[in-house]
């Protein structure tokens, strides 16, 4: 089991601060760490409860003293050190630190003037989308602008977003007063929770919009433009900010995330920057040398020098013929594997010139040998 940190380590203060000075340290540490400016940081999000279970420790007089003397074990057990599930817990339990005491959350508390607003009216970020989109290997060697045929939720345009009926308003919920919250007593403590009737919101639509049903919002058809520059990787991922789902209450809306797959070609296969394909060239020109057309992604055909003696599987390579680099500095290269064609059938003439060809490679003629004489090349 790990040793727990010291708490007034974690809030940065001395053992002899007062109330005040711990009060400050914490909201401080909460407004730095708050899930909503750090989204996805979890060391954040780990400091933010850390520093949540500090103060529910050395905020209560009692509990310090406990802890001053004994440490984590005069705390552990009896309501503090125990830590926090999620952020939603910490708002509970901290609701009248930060929203204003009473029902909970609305009326100018200290988050209120930080994050625009308390629990009550808190706007609710919206859903991010997510897209795959196929691309060819074309299309990466240029670059190319897409529209993608999105259909998403968008603000209802009879009720402007609000749900209710054109004409009539929202009413405050009875169950929260307005606020958003409700408390919720377990045990010794009181503890904040979001208002099951209202779902934090504070309100209520008695007459809900006709076309939206009360939901705010419509599905719709929204095409997106998206420019995708050449060189990107197969399985990139790009975000673009605020073209998801619209947010709830005044929320900002959720991004949209673009997946990007590079479809399989049928000449070329792709390494980073490089481009590997084979042609297939004659005996001869593998012997002999030669010049030859391959093609390249872009196209165009471009001539490539194949030396003399080239092996079969050899590999050579045709500078700055393969895809862009993602940086914009340069292309990668197109690496051509040879492979020599070997013919199905020959001619009774062909094969008298290949005889001639191995007599003149090996200085010796071919000719029909007795067993006597093939045991003993074997062995001399």
């Amino acid at each position: 089991m790990s040793q727990k940190r010291d708490y007034y380590e974690i809030l940065g203060v001395d053992p002899a601060a007062n109330e005040d000075a711990i009060k400050r340290a914490y909201r401080k540490m909460a407004i730095e760490n708050h899930p909503d400016k750090n989204p996805g940081d979890e060391a954040a999000e780990r400091r933010f409860k850390d520093a949540a279970e500090a103060y529910s420790v050395l905020s209560d007089g009692e509990k310090k003293q406990r802890y001053d003397q004994f440490g984590h074990a005069g705390v552990d057990g009896a309501g503090g050190g125990g830590g926090f599930a999620s952020a939603e817990d910490i708002f509970s339990a901290f609701g009248d630190m930060f929203g204003g005491g009473g029902g909970g959350g609305g009326g100018g508390g200290f988050f209120d003037q930080i994050f625009g607003g308390g629990r009550r009216g808190h706007g609710r970020r919206g859903s991010s989308l997510k897209v795959d989109l196929e691309l060819t290997l074309e299309e990466v060697a240029t670059g190319v602008k897409k529209t993608l045929a999105l259909k998403r939720a968008e603000a209802c345009g009879t009720c402007a977003g609000s749900g209710a009926k054109p004409g009539t308003k929202k009413k405050t919920c009875g169950t929260c007063e307005g606020h958003g919250q409700v408390i919720r007593s377990q045990g010794f403590f009181q503890l904040r929770q979001t208002c099951p009737t209202c779902n934090g919101q504070g309100e209520q639509i008695e007459s809900p919009c006709g076309k939206c049903k009360g939901r705010g919002t419509v599905p719709k058809n929204a095409p997106i433009n998206i420019t995708i520059p050449a060189g990107i990787q197969d399985g990139h991922a790009e975000r673009i900010q605020g073209q998801g789902e619209p947010g709830e209450g005044g929320g900002p809306a959720g991004d949209l995330v673009v997946v990007l797959h590079v479809k399989e070609h049928a000449v070329f296969t792709r390494y980073g920057d490089d481009l590997l394909m084979q042609t297939r060239i004659s005996f001869r020109q593998a012997v002999t040398g030669d010049e030859v057309k391959i093609p390249t992604i872009t196209g165009k055909s471009v001539a490539m020098k194949i030396p003399a003696s080239t092996q079969p599987g050899e590999k050579l390579r045709v500078r700055n013929h393969g895809l862009p680099r993602a940086d914009g500095y340069g292309r990668g290269n197109m690496v051509v594997q040879i492979q020599v064609t070997v013919p199905a059938k020959i001619t009774s003439e062909q094969a008298e010139l290949l005889a001639k060809f191995d007599e003149l490679e090996t200085g010796k003629k071919d000719q029909k040998k007795t067993i006597f004489e093939k045991v003993k090349d074997i062995f001399s």
